[in-house]
């Protein structure tokens, strides 16, 4: 997803889901791990449902993501579509 930021510098912005963080240390790691890769503006890591949230000046390669997640001893899960996001909002535009 791409969210233009002010100005005319555009950011891109994914979520990933970690598994394995346990601690305020493990969102530490992740963060740091991540937040190195060259293009990385903000990392915020939520502990409580394992997502990560990456922005980032341009376009990030997943496996780009996946090694530093993993570097940090921590492993980057699929993470499930929402079925809102899909086509036509919360049941595909059927209850419309």
């Amino acid at each position: 997803m791409t969210a233009p930021t002010t100005g005319s510098i555009e950011t891109v912005e994914a979520v990933y889901t970690v598994e394995g963080m346990t601690c305020a240390h493990c969102v530490g790691a992740v963060t740091a791990e991540v937040g190195a890769l060259s293009t990385v503006s903000e990392v915020a890591v939520d502990l409580a449902s394992g997502r990560v949230r990456v922005v980032s000046g341009e376009p990030l390669a997943d496996v780009a993501v996946a090694e530093a997640v993993e570097e940090a001893g921590y492993r980057l899960v699929p993470t499930p579509v929402e079925p809102a996001a899909e086509a036509g909002g919360c049941c595909g535009g059927s209850c419309h």
